[in-house]
């Protein structure tokens, strides 16, 4: 019996978490492109709130970009998971995810389209504050949320967790009024050094307000349990670096919207 309420006890923070959100498909577009976000929000909301977008890995909108929603609504933000691919598509192996990410790669007005329709579409949700908007994004997810920035939107702040920080365009910097923070896994053989010294230099070139932490023993997708724990296949999970690089966007939060 002891065991059993340890157990009930130690479900409860999750239930009431899950409890106290709401959650709803929203479609929207791009052109002709018919695109399925995924948006979870207070349940109870009181007048306006900070809204974020959140843009998902190479395998499209699948369930860690919605729970990583999820948790930001239980935060008490809006936010909208974007489908960056199309009609919810998901890639089916990681090749598969390869192309896809890369055909987006290699078009970045239409990679910054596809994340200014998502914008546009989390800034019409009726709870959102329309001047306290932020955006984050997981690996492939980063470098849009960063490319994002680079487009002028107008944005609060965005958070690049491991994503690449290489641009083909880096005097687009001047065009970023967004705060930037970027937390990057020290030993990711996907962003190498020169790519952070080349992304620091666009930082400083452009006059942008940013911040880069570098997590010691990190690789790349170090926020992401199914990666593994395996560093030498360059992606892998890290609990310190999930919690620190959590912590750290939650503390940018803060001070993008005085929240106290």
């Amino acid at each position: 019996m002891r065991k059993f309420l340890l157990l009930l006890l130690g479900l409860l923070p999750a239930a009431l978490s899950q409890a106290a959100i709401e959650t709803k498909t929203v479609e929207y577009r791009q052109g002709e492109t018919r695109l399925v976000g995924y948006l979870a929000y207070p349940k109870d909301a009181k007048g306006p709130l900070p809204g974020i977008l959140v843009v998902h890995e190479w395998m499209g909108l699948n369930d860690y970009a919605k729970r990583r929603a999820e948790q930001l609504a239980a935060l008490g933000y809006v936010a909208l998971a974007a489908d960056i691919y199309g009609d919810g598509k998901l890639a089916a192996n990681r090749e598969e995810a390869g192309k896809l990410a890369g055909s987006y790669k290699q078009d970045r007005p239409l990679l910054r389209a596809r994340a200014t329709a998502g914008l546009a579409a989390l800034k019409a949700q009726a709870a959102v504050a329309g001047n306290q908007i932020a955006a984050i994004g997981y690996c492939f997810g980063g470098t849009t949320v960063l490319e994002l920035a680079r487009s002028g939107a107008d944005l609060a702040g965005v958070v690049s967790f491991h994503g690449g920080l290489d641009t083909p365009t880096p005097q687009d910097a001047k065009n970023i009024h967004a705060k930037v923070l970027a937390l990057h896994g020290a030993d990711d053989p996907y962003v190498p050094a020169d790519h952070v010294a080349t992304f620091e230099q666009e930082m400083r070139t452009g006059g942008v307000d940013w911040q880069l932490i570098a997590y010691g023993g990190a690789v790349h997708g170090f926020t992401n349990p199914s990666n593994g724990s395996d560093n030498s296949k360059g992606a892998a999970y890290n609990a310190s670096a999930d919690t620190r690089s959590w912590s750290a966007m939650q503390q940018f939060f803060n001070e993008l919207f005085a929240k106290k």
